[in-house]
This record gives structure tokens, C-alpha cells and sequence, in this order.
């Protein structure tokens, strides 16, 4: 009776690469090579063979039969292209299918002084800057409508924030500031990521560079990279181009979320601060009566998953041997542009959100009527108006807050009487009280730089206008 080895051997084989290795490994990895790696592959076999002729280690004759042959594949249908277990990889089949054109021997010389090492890594690097610059163009064009709509809003007072409790007024402006500073830190990151991702790695070769008098910074200008890393261990063992882009992506999308949750919960029937436009809203299949705002609902969760492809290139790097990780990345990659791509999504969601939402003014305004979130304007006139110590001023002012709370009523609804007699030793003016109970006099007070004072919003909006 034959062992269960024996049984699965026969099946799967007992010489590379075993069935099991192709159906799991080799052919997924083909296909995503194929899906993202194509054009760059290409791009750098041009590039490396021009340089070659360039230096005279190919003839004119070689340099221009060899780039014909690159051309014709390139050029082939790409759904012909599909995986042989005859061939190791895509870069293998692709030598192969040149080989077919040109000969063998003619196309095996497109390698010199080139490594599927440094190959791999330009390609990587080729594929992730493209998703990197889409990034930044569709961050931008969101920052653009975060400062629309902010300047839409500089005089829409409304509550703000503080450990999920209504703690002072502000404005929709303001907030939306806010948020766009936060964006454009995330922005630089980006770009940050991008300039170390745009490096040349090209003529590291296999690790230690070549023999041969290849011109190194000729590639740099040839595949459109800002530099070249120059130590060539440096080139092919160092991942961390991967890590800052990973954490570039995870810390846009983490600090989008936040956000985007605020938006959420501003959009929900009981706040009602947010309507979001009938395009990007959904009725239930039941109740008619709901707009559900599905396309913040997306955007957060979408968030989510791009942060956590981050996370998962950080994961697979930790640990991975200082050296040529190109096996490491064929799975890592993948990721990235996964990670980046849904990144992209949120964007764009998030912009048509922005640009066509509407925000009620009036209902906002009222809201930050409420909850007493005006109740530190009162500690700050007893302290500048009425010489009043400010601890001794906030003393009275939480004696206030805790009176009104007992009698369930707003500021507004409190007597000049009444407050006078629960301040005891001192007596506000009319016009104190009134300012005192104003959300809007509360946010104009506040014209110290950065604050919500509309003319001090204002100011901000033009100056960040002017570096967008």
C-alpha cells in the first residue's frame, strides 16, 4: 500500500517546482507581477539597454535589434500573456518571449550587469511613486474643498468637542481649518515618501554592483528618479522606501477617520448639522423615510481597510533579513498598491462629500446655545471686567453652571435676577449677561491668532489659500 507521500507525490511531483508551489506561489505572484509590475519591467529593459549602447557594452546593432524585440513584447496583448510552469516567474517568460524574436543569446545581453535585485527594486519604486503622486494630487484637490467650504462658513457658529461633550462654540469654519491643517501635514508625509521612494536603485545588480563600466546615473535620468541610492547594499537590503510609505498611508487615513466619523455623527437625524447631498445618500428598503449617508459610511470603513494594508507591510518587513528582499516584497506589494488605491478612494469620496454637502446654520447656532457652553465667557468677564481672581471666577461660574443644570434651564433662560443672586458679591450689567449667554460674541472674542474670531478664520483661509 502506497504512504500518504507516496500518494501525494504523485499528484503534486517530487521535483521545482511542485504543483502546490504553483497553484500557491509562483502563479499568484505571476499574475500580480503582471497586473502591476508590466509597464515598469519594460520601462527599465529600455532603459538598461539604452545605457548599455550608451557605454559601448552593447554594439549599435545589438542596442537596436534588442529594443526592437522589448517594443514587439510590450506590445503584445497582454491577455496572451499567461503563466508556464516552464518559467520560474514573469520576468523569465518575458526574456523568453524576446528570446522568440531576437535569439536567445542577443537577449540574454539586455541582463548585463543588471539582477532581477535591482530590477525588482526599480520596479516597485517605479509602481509606488505613481501612487504616491496620485495621492497627493487627490489630497489636494480635497484640501481645496475643505477650504471652499470653509470659507463658506466662517460666521456658522456651532459647538465643539472635547471628550465627546459640547465644551465650546465655534465655527463650521474654524473646524474645517482645522481639518485641513491636519490633511496637509499628512500631505507632506506623502511627498516626503515620495522623494525617498523616487531613488534609482539601478546598477546595484545583484548586491555589490558589476564589472562592467555601466553608467549609473544615466539610469537615474533615463527612468525619471530624483537620485540614486548610491551604496549598492544599501539599494537592494533596505526596505525602509516601503515602511514610510506604509506609514505615510496609515497616518493619512487614521487622522481622515477621525474626521470622518465627526461627519458622520454630524450627519445622524438627531444632530442634523450635515445634509449630504441626495448623490451621495441611499434610502433604506423598508423605511422611506431614512437618508442614509452611506458614502461617509464607506469612506470610514474604506479608511480603515487602506490603514490596515499599512499596517501589513509594516508587519511583513519587521524582521525580514537585511539584504536582497525581493521574494518578501512579491507578496508585500501588493498591499501597497491595495492600501493606496482604496486610500485614493476615500478622497474622492470624501471630496464630492465636501463640495456638495449643506450645513444648517440654524439649527447649529441654537445648539451652541446650549449645554451652558458659553458658561467660561462668564469666569473671563468676572476676571478682565470685574477684578474677580480667575480661580475665584471659575468657582462661581461652575456655582452657576451647577444651579442651572438643577433647574434644567440654558444661560439664556436665566434672569439678570436670578444670576446676580447666585453670583452673590457681584452684579453683572445687562449687556454683560446677554454677551455672556451670545455664542456669537464668544467667537468673536477670540481673535488672538489661530482663533475662531470669522476675520481671524478668514485670515487663516487666505493664507493657507495661497500656499495650496
Amino acid at each position: 500500500m502506497r504512504t500518504l507521500k507516496e500518494q501525494f507525490e504523485e499528484v503534486d511531483g517530487n521535483t521545482f517546482p511542485g504543483k502546490t508551489y504553483i497553484d500557491e506561489l509562483l502563479m499568484p505572484v505571476f499574475y500580480d507581477q503582471k497586473e502591476y509590475l508590466f509597464d515598469a519591467m519594460f520601462k527599465i529593459h529600455t532603459a538598461h539597454t539604452t545605457m548599455l549602447g550608451e557605454q559601448g557594452i552593447l554594439t549599435e546593432e545589438e542596442t537596436r535589434r534588442i529594443l526592437a524585440g522589448i517594443d514587439e513584447v510590450e506590445n503584445l496583448d497582454r491577455q496572451s500573456i499567461t503563466y508556464s510552469a516552464e518559467y520560474e516567474d514573469l520576468f523569465f517568460l518575458i526574456e523568453s518571449q524576446i528570446g522568440n524574436r531576437i535569439g536567445d543569446e542577443l537577449a540574454g545581453k539586455m541582463h548585463i550587469a543588471k539582477s532581477r535585485n535591482d530590477m525588482g527594486e526599480a520596479m516597485y519604486r517605479i509602481v509606488l511613486r505613481n501612487y504616491l503622486q496620485d495621492t497627493i494630487k487627490n489630497a489636494e484637490k480635497l484640501s481645496e474643498a475643505i477650504l471652499d467650504q470653509a470659507e463658506n462658513h466662517v460666521y456658522s457658529v456651532m459647538p465643539a468637542h472635547t471628550h465627546t461633550q459640547p465644551a465650546q462654540p465655534t465655527t463650521f469654519g474654524h473646524y474645517l481649518v482645522a481639518v485641513y491643517d491636519n490633511l496637509q501635514r499628512d500631505v507632506n508625509r506623502v511627498k516626503q515618501a515620495y522623494q525617498t521612494v523616487n531613488q534609482s536603485p539601478m546598477g546595484a545588480a545583484a548586491i555589490t554592483t558589476t564589472g562592467f563600466p555601466i553608467n549609473r546615473e544615466r539610469m537615474v535620468e533615463l527612468l525619471e528618479f530624483n537620485g540614486l541610492i548610491e551604496n549598492s547594499y544599501d539599494a537592494i537590503g533596505a526596505g525602509d522606501y516601503l515602511i514610510e510609505s506604509a506609514q505615510a498611508l496609515i497616518s493619512l487615513m487614521t487622522n481622515m477617520g477621525r474626521w470622518i466619523q465627526e461627519f458622520l455623527r454630524m450627519a445622524s437625524k438627531e444632530v442634523g448639522l450635515i445634509k449630504v447631498s441626495d448623490a451621495y445618500v441611499q434610502i433604506s428598503s423598508i423605511m422611506p423615510q431614512k437618508r442614509n449617508p452611506v458614502s461617509i459610511e464607506h469612506s470610514r470603513s474604506i479608511a480603515s481597510s487602506a490603514a490596515a494594508e499599512g499596517m501589513a507591510v509594516v508587519h511583513m518587513i519587521h524582521n525580514t533579513p537585511y539584504g536582497d528582499i525581493n521574494d518578501t516584497e512579491d507578496d508585500l506589494q501588493p498591499h501597497l498598491y491595495t492600501g493606496f488605491n482604496k486610500g485614493n478612494r476615500v478622497l474622492k469620496l470624501m471630496r464630492a462629500v465636501i463640495l456638495t454637502m449643506d450645513f444648517d446654520k440654524e439649527r447649529a447656532y441654537q445648539q451652541a446655545r446650549e449645554n451652558m457652553i458659553t458658561i467660561t465667557e462668564l469666569a473671563d468677564v468676572l476676571a478682565r471686567d470685574y477684578q474677580i481672581s480667575f480661580r475665584k471666577a471659575h468657582q462661581k461660574a461652575s456655582v452657576v453652571a451647577k444651579k442651572a443644570d438643577k433647574e434644567n434651564k440654558q444661560l439664556y433662560q436665566i434672569s439678570l435676577h436670578e444670576i446676580n443672586d447666585w453670583l452673590g458679591d457681584v452684579a453683572l450689567t445687562a449687556k454683560d449677561w446677554q454677551e455672556i449667554t451670545d455664542p456669537i460674541c464668544f467667537v468673536e472674542r477670540r481673535n488672538i491668532t489661530g482663533g475662531t474670531n470669522p476675520e481671524t478664520v478668514k485670515g487663516m483661509i487666505k493664507k493657507r489659500k495661497g500656499t495650496l
